[in-house]
Formats: structure tokens, C-alpha cells, sequence
């Protein structure tokens, strides 16, 4: 073959041609200008590309651990709620159940009604019993609120059969305490004295009661409740309001052939 006046033989022809290709080809895969490129990523795109990617998987699990921990403290929330409206409820019927029980002493100081309470606790005679399933006849029943330290304090049930003659001077069995209520911050009893025109007394709530003096019993009882929850801060306060219907009737005596309670014919 003949190129310029140069003779090539056939071997050469085909060998710088190949060599042409080569360069060629060579430069396409340079400059990226070729049909068919084969770049690829660099060092700092993939490092750029798997922090962004990091930082959407971060949020993305901070988002499902933030909800994850409001679901946890919802149902927390709901527990304690529920319990303390079953409690509530527990706490007013028997209340509402209190009965005039009058208890007539071994020493000659005069027979007295079975209720007296105070800003921490209350002691009474109820017909109804939370802790027993079937009807036990009458109850012995004393709430108190005790301290346990920066965690808060428990409300605490005694209770007892109003049997023995003196059980409402003795003091009650703690291995029969039931714990009603956990985290308590105070508890606050009151009672509601209805206006005797008489004695010149208005009616109004008081944070003592002595049936032994007042010789009847409050026509009305209140207990304020205040929690704490998990990061030691008071909730809002759980009023607790129970009428006693039993201020309007006569006075059960322990004895055979007790009278049934009636109602009284004084009209408030």
C-alpha cells in the first residue's frame, strides 16, 4: 500500500490503523464525549451521598421514637386516670353507705356516733365493704394518707368487721391495709356542716369531725387528691364529693333487735 510516496506493506497498514483506533477510543473514554460512557461516582459524592442518607435515617428514627414514647405515655396517662376513677367510685359508694352507728362505751362517758376524721384521714361504719365480694354485714372503715418520702405517699384502707365493742378506739391491723392510691402527693379531707341556727353555726366546709361532739353526722364529705407523675410533677387535683344520706337518720345501736335506720321527720 502507498501514502505519500511511501510503500507500506499490508502488516503495518493494519497496525498503525489498530493504533489509530486505540487513540480514539482512548480519548472518548477521557472527555466522556463517547456513545457509551462508563464515569462513575467519586470519593466525595459517595461520602456526601451516605451522610445525607445518615441523616435522613436519623430523623426518621427520631420521629418514630418520639411517637413510640408519646403512645407509652398516653397509655400511662389513661392507666392512672382509669384507676383513679374506679377508686373514686369505690370511695363513694361507701361513703354514701355510712351508717349511724352508735357505739356505747365500756366506760360511762355516754354512747356517740361512729364518725371522726380529719384533714389526713377518716374513720367510719359503712354497710358496704371494698374488699369483700359478698355482703359482710357492717364494716369497719378507716382512710388514711400516709408520707413515703420525695416519691410521694399512699392512700391507705383499713378495713374490719364491726364487731368487737371498742373497735372504734382501737387502732386497725396493718397487715389488713389495702393501698388505694400510689404517688400521692397530699390528700385533703373535708366536711360539710349544714347550717344550725341553733348553735349559730353556718354551713361550711371543715377539715375536722368529731360526731362524738357535733352529735350528728356532715351532711357532705369532699376529698382532694393530688398526684405525681413520672418526672415528679403535681397533676391537676381529683375531687372526690359524696353526699351522706345517713345524717337524716336515726342512730344504729349495737345491740339484739336493733332498730332498722329510718327517716327522721325533721325536714332540711
Amino acid at each position: 500500500m502507498t501514502k505519500r510516496g511511501f510503500t507500506l506493506s499490508l502488516d503495518e497498514y493494519m497496525t498503525r490503523t489498530e493504533m489509530k483506533r486505540y487513540r480514539f477510543k482512548r480519548r472518548k473514554l477521557v472527555t466522556g464525549k463517547g456513545v457509551f460512557p462508563t464515569t462513575g461516582f467519586t470519593l466525595v459524592e459517595v461520602v456526601i451521598t451516605l451522610t445525607i442518607t445518615g441523616f435522613i435515617c436519623l430523623i426518621i428514627f427520631g420521629a418514630f421514637r418520639l411517637g413510640l414514647s408519646a403512645w407509652e405515655r398516653g397509655e400511662s396517662v389513661r392507666d392512672e386516670y382509669q384507676e383513679a376513677r374506679i377508686v373514686s367510685q369505690l370511695i363513694t359508694q361507701q361513703i354514701k353507705s355510712t351508717v349511724p352507728f352508735k357505739i356505747k362505751p365500756q366506760q360511762a362517758e355516754g354512747d356517740y356516733l361512729a364518725f371522726e376524721g380529719d384533714a389526713r384521714s377518716l374513720k367510719f361504719v359503712s354497710s358496704l365493704s371494698m374488699r369483700g365480694k359478698q355482703p359482710e354485714g357492717l364494716v369497719y372503715a378507716k382512710y388514711e394518707f400516709k408520707e413515703e418520702g420525695s416519691e410521694g405517699g399512699r392512700l391507705i384502707l383499713y378495713e374490719e368487721k364491726a364487731l368487737n365493742k371498742d373497735f372504734f378506739a382501737e387502732e386497725p391491723n396493718e397487715e389488713r391495709a389495702v393501698s388505694l392510691l400510689e404517688g400521692v402527693s397530699s390528700v385533703r379531707f373535708e366536711y360539710f356542716r349544714e347550717e344550725d341556727l341553733l348553735n349559730n353555726q353556718q354551713e361550711e366546709w371543715v377539715e375536722e369531725w368529731k360526731a362524738k361532739d357535733e352529735k350528728r353526722l356532715p351532711k357532705a364529705f369532699k376529698m382532694t387528691i393530688i398526684r405525681k407523675n413520672q418526672k415528679g410533677k403535681e397533676e391537676p387535683p381529683i375531687t372526690i364529693l359524696a353526699s351522706v344520706p345517713a345524717f337524716r337518720f336515726e342512730e344504729v345501736r349495737p345491740m339484739p333487735g336493733r332498730r332498722v335506720p329510718r327517716i327522721s321527720t325533721t325536714r332540711y
